[in-house]
C-alpha cells in the first residue's frame, strides 16, 4: 500500500474520538501462482469470514453492489451504533470476493461506478465512516 494511503487512513482514525470502536483488520493477499481466479478468491474468503467471526452484520463493498450516499452510510452507523451491533466491512482482493461470500454476508454496496485499488478502496471506505460520523455529530466536516 502506498505511504499516501496509509497516512490518509491514520489522519482519519485519528479524528475520531477514543470511545469510537473502528478498527481495521487487513489480510496478506494470495497467491495466485498456483491457485486458479477461483480457488484464490475462495481462500481470501474463506479467510475474511474467519476476520469477521465475531461480527453482527457483514457488509461487502462489490462492483454489484448497491450504492450508498454518505447520509444512508450515516444513519446506517446511527442503527448500529443504536442497536449496539459490531459491523465488518469487508473489501475483496484484487479479483473481487467469492460467490460464497457474497451469499454470507447481509448487504451488499457500491462503493463506486469506478475500478479502483484494493487501497484506494480501503482510504474511501474509512473517510466515509468518518464523513458519517461527522453527520451524526453536526461536525462541520461534511458540506451539502
Amino acid at each position: 500500500m502506498p505511504d499516501w494511503i496509509g497516512q490518509g487512513i491514520q489522519h482519519y482514525q485519528k479524528q475520531f474520538p477514543s470511545n469510537y470502536n473502528f478498527t481495521i483488520t487487513s489480510l496478506d493477499s494470495q497467491t495466485r501462482k498456483t491457485n486458479s481466479t477461483e480457488k484464490t478468491k475462495d481462500l481470501e474468503g474463506k479467510l475474511l469470514l474467519d476476520a469477521a467471526k465475531d461480527s453482527t452484520i457483514l457488509i461487502a463493498f462489490d462492483e454489484h453492489g448497491k450504492q450508498q450516499s454518505s447520509q444512508m452510510i450515516a444513519k446506517s452507523i446511527e442503527n448500529w451504533k443504536l442497536e449496539g451491533l459490531s459491523v465488518a466491512l469487508i473489501i475483496g482482493g484484487a479479483d473481487g470476493l467469492s460467490s460464497e461470500l457474497k451469499q454470507q454476508c447481509n448487504q451488499l454496496w457500491g462503493l463506486s461506478n469506478l475500478t479502483m485499488t484494493h487501497a484506494m478502496a480501503r482510504l474511501l471506505v474509512v473517510e466515509q465512516i468518518y464523513r458519517g460520523y461527522s453527520l451524526l455529530n453536526n461536525h462541520p466536516y461534511h458540506r451539502e
